[in-house]
């Protein structure tokens, strides 16, 4: 990546939740392969490593049609000896590029555990790839251009910001139905660049960012990172619009900054799916060239497991010229199969095993108790169940 004189691509992909859904993405893989000729593909893991036994089947997968495959590792939370396996193996056939991350907490909780003989963060885990591996293997480390999500706070009502901290200001509507104002305040995010900066000295060779929509953003992490000394290749990750529910749930998890502009055009188009994939790619096309304008060495294309939208903005940008003519109508009426295993844990909208029998969940509270709807009970009237459950009561089927 560092000898490349020209910009490309990259494309990321999860593992789906079921055998249809993953036989799907095999062969969008090989499509997105020979149609955008990306310098890697990246497959994520699922949080306490849900989806170990998928993601190391799909890199193999990658590897066997010709990509080179990119894969997600994380290290807290569970088993330490789920990630040296996973390295174990992932040398044995020959992949050798990781992502190394620490990973999400269980929904509710907000503490990472590592357990004994383990990893505390991604930090720990470039460390021991880079002691117990050499140079065997690639590294990349994951970025935060707004902060990362747990150093991002809710502003108080006519709280002021500084003129760096309002580049990053984003607003999101809370649980109780209240609008409110989150940032990564100016301390905390010098500390998440430093942060970086450890992995990388550690042995990182480059870094992805989390999603962003505004490219100013980007521009000032990159620049604070060269400030701090930060020299690798810095990529950043571009979240493909491919609807409308989709995009707000992600942006409001992450706590992710929608500019008014954008959130305003996406707003008119809420009711109207294809309008908003024909949206995603004009806006897509757009932002991509200034990034490629501000110096980006790569564009990395979170797909969502789909491919209309990425084609559409290629084609558009003029880098695979006359690709949507190419390809045949309907490429993304599988998406219903591509909804993703997860983590290991329980969120809302997971369907759950309980006590009382099989359940969706409505809610997770702090300290992790479930407000689950039970699915199997009906009562007179059209009357709903719901079961209120302490933590380890139920459990994601």
């Amino acid at each position: 990546m560092n000898s490349s004189t020209s910009p490309f691509t990259s494309l990321e992909y999860y593992p789906p939740k079921t055998a249809d859904g993953v036989t799907n993405l095999q062969s969008r893989i090989v499509r997105m392969l020979a149609n955008t000729a990306p310098r890697f593909m990246d497959v994520t893991w699922g949080a306490g490593g849900s989806t170990s036994d998928t993601t190391l089947s799909l890199v193999r997968y990658i590897k066997s049609v010709g990509g080179v495959p990119n894969m997600h590792l994380t290290c807290t939370n569970m088993d330490p000896k789920l990630v040296r396996d996973a390295l174990a193996e992932c040398r044995k056939e020959g992949i050798t590029n990781i992502v190394a991350l620490r990973g999400d907490a269980p929904e509710g909780e907000s503490e990472w555990h590592a357990a004994e003989g383990g990893f505390a963060c991604a930090l720990d885990l470039v460390k021991f790839i880079r002691s117990e591996y050499g140079s065997e293997f690639g590294i990349s480390v994951a970025g935060y251009p707004e902060g990362h999500p747990n150093a991002i706070v809710s502003l108080q009502d006519g709280e002021a910001v500084s003129a760096s901290e309002r580049l990053r200001v984003s607003e999101a509507t809370d649980e109780n139905g209240n609008k409110r104002r989150y940032v990564c305040k100016d301390e905390a995010y010098a500390g998440e660049i430093k942060y970086l900066k450890e992995k990388v000295d550690a042995g990182a060779d480059f870094v992805i960012t989390q999603m962003f929509f505004d490219t100013n953003v980007f521009v000032q992490f990159v620049k604070d990172c060269r400030d701090a000394g930060i020299e690798c290749p810095i990529v950043p990750g571009v979240m493909c619009i491919n609807n409308y529910g989709g995009f707000f749930r992600m942006t409001g998890f992450c706590k992710t900054r929608v500019p008014a502009n954008l959130k305003e055009d996406m707003e008119k188009l809420k009711d109207d799916s294809e309008g908003l994939k024909r949206f995603g790619v004009e806006f897509g096309v757009g932002f991509c060239e200034r990034l490629v304008n501000a110096g980006c060495p790569c564009l990395h294309f979170y797909t969502l497991n789909l491919e209309k939208v990425v084609y559409g903005i290629l084609d558009g940008m003029g880098w695979q010229p006359g690709l949507v003519s190419r390809t045949a109508d309907g490429l993304d009426s599988d998406a219903a199969t591509m909804k993703a295993a997860g983590s290991k844990w329980a969120r809302k909208g997971d369907e759950v095993s309980t006590q009382y029998g099989k359940g969706v969940v409505e809610n997770i509270r702090e300290g992790g108790a479930g407000e689950i709807r039970i699915t199997n009970w009906t009562l007179a009237n059209g009357g709903i169940v719901k079961a209120y459950l302490g933590k380890g009561h139920f459990e994601k089927v």
